[in-house]
């Protein structure tokens, strides 16, 4: 996962605004009780920060996998 596929699943699964706030300011123990903004600055891979995330709000597995990422031709993965 990039970075740009990071975002766009953060605004995908949580919402634009709501995405920005939790990236900045939820701190995660998987993380190293970072938040996710510090974890990605301090140079860890933006799917291992994704699936951190994703498991501290809960997000169900089958929504984990995919998001954001673009499929060939440009389209986005379908919700699932």
């Amino acid at each position: 996962m990039r970075r740009s596929e990071f975002d766009r699943a953060v605004a995908e699964e949580f919402g634009p605004a709501p995405g920005k706030v939790l990236v900045r300011e939820l701190v995660i123990d998987a993380l190293g009780d970072r938040t996710a903004q510090q974890a990605l600055a301090a140079g860890l891979k933006p799917g291992a920060v994704w699936q951190a995330l994703c498991a501290a709000m809960d997000v169900p597995p089958e929504r984990r996998h995919g998001r954001g990422l673009v499929e060939p031709g440009g389209a986005r993965h379908a919700e699932r």
